[in-house]
């Protein structure tokens, strides 16, 4: 069903090639991931832990959902950790996320009025849309790296910023390019507006647009794969089912009709819509939830590799590993009091967003050091591995069961859990996924300041006046 959805006439370039995704060697175990994921609405035992009836009674994803209570926004939850459990944390830009940016804005659409009054009837048409079409959807914000020190952002031909060049009583015309697209080349609809903060005198750029992945003029251009063939499959399990696939999205002349540009020349407007208190806390919890499932998936690959070498007893690996588990709890910690201190914004239970922040923060901190100990604890032995788990059916494979086993392992599965370590810490798909969480939530300098920017600094005050008032 998913992968049919995608026959359509998108234009996406791998290799140098105009390629059908569908039918692509290089998306095939990911499709066939997603697939999964979209056929657990037909499955009785799965539906009701990801989605709920829509008014006609069909299930939809639970990213849709707009909770009105604590137990709804755990309705929720669970849908997010049942996807993110079944990829171990790994598909980072899953639909859900941008699911959950759209139930955001559509629960707090009338807000926008003031710089539209056509914008609530606009985003309401399409999230219905999307809900009850099981849209894949994603979020692309990010300006080329052509000139950043360019900050005026005068020539916006030259720096390659997306620019709506014409309009029409039908729509707008837009060209220019963005980054980074993950997950666009089998998404269906492409959220795009700016990351960056702009003014008047750059109120061209100041867009939000819903774009059809197959408008024409829409150009994707893929980064090298990382997808791994299926015979190859047991040396690169994660690199087999979960390359996601980034992609720079160049707009050559692309159409978009009024009924999806939902803002236009509007900075005020869009540096709201960017901030949206609900949008932002209900699709940053579903972020941090994937988070505590990738750091339980690498502690849990960290612990097994300490296990099968006979180092769990040394006290150095056993500080390592209680680091990896304090990980995991503060993160977990930081969810459930999210939801336990949400508040209502309206009719709308959001969790506490201060929760959420800290959490994002530590996770761009976090991740990386997982991959370090995991480098520590297993060290020299992911040198050692042989080239291929087909090595134990060569004629030297008495000798590779003496050689390569483990403690108490033999030696294929010890090699399987190295190849499964390898693939997260040192395969191309692995150090793409190290720079995607130190920076896919943007500069963590930035966030960590922006911390200190918006806290409520009184209560220091208050803590420290009385020992500096006169006797």
């Amino acid at each position: 069903m998913f992968i049919n959805s995608l026959k359509d006439n998108r234009t996406i370039w791998l290799n140098g090639e105009n390629i059908d995704i569908t039918t692509n060697e290089h998306f095939k175990g990911t499709l066939e991931t997603i697939s999964h994921l979209y056929k657990m609405f037909d499955d009785p035992n799965q539906q009701s832990k990801i989605g709920y009836l829509n008014d006609d009674k069909q299930w939809v994803h639970s990213a849709f959902l707009i909770p009105h209570s604590y137990d709804e926004l755990i309705k929720r939850k669970i849908a997010f950790e049942t996807w993110a459990r079944a990829t171990d944390g790994i598909m980072s830009r899953l639909p859900d996320y941008a699911r959950s940016r759209l139930t955001g804005w559509y629960a707090n659409r009338d807000s926008y009025c003031q710089y539209d009054s056509s914008f609530p009837e606009k985003l309401a048409a399409y999230y219905e849309q999307a809900r009850d079409e099981h849209r894949f959807i994603s979020i692309v914000q990010r300006d080329p790296q052509i000139n950043r020190s360019d900050r005026e952002k005068k020539n916006t031909d030259e720096l390659g910023l997306l620019t709506i060049t014409q309009k029409t009583k039908d729509g707008v015309y837009v060209n220019g390019a963005k980054m980074i697209g993950t997950a666009a080349p089998y998404s269906h609809d492409l959220i795009i507006y700016p990351l960056s903060k702009l003014e008047d005198k750059t109120k061209q750029l100041a867009h939000m647009l819903i774009v059809p992945t197959d408008s024409p003029g829409l150009h994707m251009v893929c980064r090298e794969s990382f997808a791994i063939s299926e015979k190859e499959s047991a040396d690169h399990p994660l690199s087999a089912k979960f390359d996601e696939m980034d992609a720079v999205l160049i707009f050559d002349d692309v159409f978009i009709p009024w009924e999806r540009v939902l803002l236009h020349d509007n900075p005020n407007g869009l540096a709201q819509i960017k901030a949206d208190p609900i949008s932002s806390g209900l699709a940053y919890h579903q972020a941090i939830i994937r988070l505590l499932a990738k750091l339980e998936f690498s502690t849990a690959i960290a612990n097994e590799i300490a296990e099968v070498i006979g180092a769990s007893d040394y006290l150095h690996v056993q500080e390592k590993l209680g680091e990896l588990i304090m990980q995991i709890e503060t993160i977990r910690a930081l969810i459930i009091a999210a939801e336990r201190e949400g508040r209502f914004n309206g009719k709308v239970y959001v969790p506490n967003f201060n929760y959420i922040q800290t959490a994002r923060t530590l996770g761009s901190k976090y991740y990386p050091r997982a991959l370090e100990i995991l480098q520590l604890i297993g060290a020299g032995g992911f040198i050692q591995l042989p080239s291929s788990i087909k090595d134990f059916s060569s004629p030297l494979k008495d000798l590779m069961n003496k050689y390569y086993k483990g403690k108490n392992t033999n030696a294929e599965k010890r090699t399987k859990l190295f190849k499964l370590a390898w693939d997260l810490i040192g395969s191309p798909l692995g150090s793409r996924h190290e720079l995607y969480e130190r920076f896919y939530a943007g500069d963590p300098m930035l966030h960590t300041a922006n911390q200190f920017h918006q806290y409520d600094k009184t209560k220091f005050k208050k803590i420290i006046s009385p020992y500096l008032e006169n006797n």
